[in-house]
């Protein structure tokens, strides 16, 4: 079975080419972000995914979380992974300086991510929970809560969850009913249970920090009136040591398809004398301060979906590489080859190859702009940045998942029988996977996100402006040489015009049907993922075609053009198709009675 190896040569070239990392080391916090400094963390990383992460991943599957007395034990190596991974500065990357993070960019993080993601989806999800509490504390709590929680989240010491859905409600946050009762002292005491909480219980850290949606006894009904409470699971002393036990446990973890080594648990808030939480922010806020982890989580999770793509194909190429099986294809009485020589199995890696890369691209372009957003001195770039961001964060989570579940599932394809077999582990990349597109809100969820908020509510001005972008790429296309370019510049002319009219479809008819158009909502949201990781694997041909025309010698830069054009002719063809789904599509989709299914 192969172990993971970090891309760290396309990490490289995406983050200085495409997402502008020379530009981000300029933003004001930034500066020590320099590509020496950022390619010796990646060198860092890849270490520690390869040697340290990937290896507990098939093991930690087959052993699973154990839950026991309100207890989870993680999978053998898991604990020590965890302190290794704290004690060397992981957790601390994008943290603030403040609270003793490095400060480094989201950029730089989201690369590094993606290792721990591909090398092991499990283990990567508890820092990823972590990093979004401390996102919002740091925005919303106060200077006290700040000052109790922050520093030993920032170092791994702690580890932070998020605590949405109940049995209930499901996605439908307005039917949340843990009530937070007021204390004398300023503490509230809070009684609920709530479902699918990612690392709600785990033997990793000492203390973990529960970030709880609740309702005060005074809050209206619906969304309007929840708040967010911090509950730990152990008390913290005036001197920031541990206190006494909260009533806050673990009374089952789930029996998942995948993701075997992470612990989904089931909370109970209060079953005793009461869970002791404290305010984050105003009341009847919680959800607006949640968002800003579900924000963060949604990019998070869309990184999932990149990495998952990186890892099915890297197990289904070494397996083509070494899986010899028939004759080369037109060939009589020669010797049986790798299957990697085959045409149909090469259509499936370059398939994995190309998605895997064009995922990779548009996810940190979109991480450079939320850098951009939140440290560009000026106000008005700011801006920008920041309504192409929340475009595409649907989009990176949306269509970068659903990217990875096909990509896994071409993997076992890739394998044949074997890929069934658990032992190749072919299967467990597609196990895991399927979670990514349910995790933070459904594709459907994302999409509806995406056609509403982010497109009709502003009569798709940003979408134009990314459009505009695309199609400024085609005088540079057409100055290029090469058959590969003149394709690549085909194809996305033709892409970017369906792109075009199915998002003015959308606008135009999403307040007078809304119900049409959120028919169309998934088709749209692929529509624009793979138009957009079109976008920049054309940019990426472009850039490898200058530097091949000014003497590099690289091989690199010959399979980025090439890798490009598979892109254009077997995915950035679908568009037309997809377009035609959202502008044609609804009557088919509403039409049959509901005693018909």
């Amino acid at each position: 079975m192969s172990e993971y190896i970090a891309p760290v040569r396309d990490m490289q070239f995406v983050l200085k080419e495409l997402a502008g990392l020379e530009q981000v080391a300029q933003l004001p916090g930034y500066e020590e972000a320099t590509p020496d400094l950022v390619d010796a963390v990646l060198e860092e990383a890849a270490k520690f995914a390869e040697g340290i992460l990937s290896p507990l991943n098939w093991p930690g599957d087959q052993e699973g979380a154990r839950w026991h007395e309100k207890a989870v034990t993680m999978p053998a190596g898991f604990k020590e992974a965890y302190k290794l991974f704290a004690d060397s500065g992981w957790t601390a990357l994008a943290a603030e300086t403040e609270w003793g993070g490095q400060g480094l960019p989201k950029l730089v993080s989201a690369a590094v991510s993606e290792m721990w993601k591909a090398a092991n989806h499990s283990f990567s999800l508890c820092p990823l929970l972590t990093a979004g509490a401390i996102e919002a504390l740091v925005l919303t709590g106060s200077e006290e809560l700040k000052a109790i929680y922050l520093e030993k989240m920032v170092s791994g010491q702690w580890t932070g969850t998020m605590n949405l859905t109940e049995p209930s409600a499901g996605s439908d946050l307005a039917a949340v009913r843990t009530r937070a009762e007021p204390q004398a002292d300023g503490s509230y005491l809070i009684f609920g249970q709530k479902i699918f909480i990612t690392y709600g219980e785990h033997d990793m850290a000492e203390n973990i920090i529960h970030l709880v949606l609740a309702r005060t006894p005074t809050a209206p009904e619906g969304v309007k009136g929840i708040s967010l409470f911090v509950v730990p699971k152990f008390l913290v002393n005036d001197d920031g040591s541990l206190g006494a036990r909260n009533d806050a446990y673990c009374v089952s973890i789930e029996h998942k398809l995948g993701i075997h080594a992470s612990p989904t648990a089931i909370m109970a808030f209060g079953d005793h004398s009461g869970a002791i939480g404290y305010l984050v922010g105003e009341e009847n806020r919680g959800l607006e301060y949640m968002f800003i982890m579900m924000n963060a989580a949604r990019f998070g999770v869309g990184l999932e979906g990149v990495a998952v793509c990186e890892r099915a194909y890297q197990r289904a190429r070494d397996y083509a590489r070494d899986r010899i099986q028939c004759t080369d294809i037109g060939v009589r009485g020669g010797p049986k080859v790798p299957i990697i020589q085959h045409p149909d199995v090469r259509r499936m890696l370059m398939t994995m190859k190309s998605h895997a890369e064009a995922a990779r691209a548009l996810a940190y372009v979109v991480a450079a702009a939320h850098d951009a957003a939140i440290r560009h001195p000026d106000a008005t770039t700011r801006q920008r940045n920041q309504a192409f961001v929340d475009l595409m964060i649907p989009v990176v989570k949306g269509w970068s998942t659903e990217s990875g579940v096909t990509m896994a599932s071409i993997g076992v394809q890739v394998h044949g029988g074997m890929g069934y077999v658990e032992e190749t582990g072919a299967a467990q990349h597609l196990r895991d996977a399927q979670i990514s597109t349910i995790y933070e809100g459904t594709t459907g969820i994302q999409a509806n996100d995406l056609i509403g908020r982010k497109m009709a509510r502003e009569g798709g001005a940003t979408l134009k402006t990314v459009i505009a972008a695309i199609r400024a790429l085609d005088a540079e296309l057409a100055a290029s040489t090469g058959a590969h370019l003149a394709a690549i510049r085909r194809r996305l002319s033709a892409a970017v015009d369906a792109l075009a009219v199915a998002g003015d479809w959308l606008v135009a008819n999403y307040g007078r049907d809304v119900r049409a158009a959120s028919a169309g909502a998934v088709p749209f949201l692929k529509l624009l993922g793979i138009v957009a990781g079109g976008w920049q694997m054309a940019r990426a041909a472009l850039i490898a075609r200058a530097n091949i025309d000014a003497g590099d010698s690289d091989p690199f830069y010959p399979a980025k053009i090439i890798t490009a054009r598979f892109y254009a002719d077997h995915v950035l063809s679908a568009a037309a198709g997809l377009a035609s789904s959202v502008t044609e599509g609804a009557e088919g989709v509403m039409a049959l009675p509901e005693d018909m299914f």
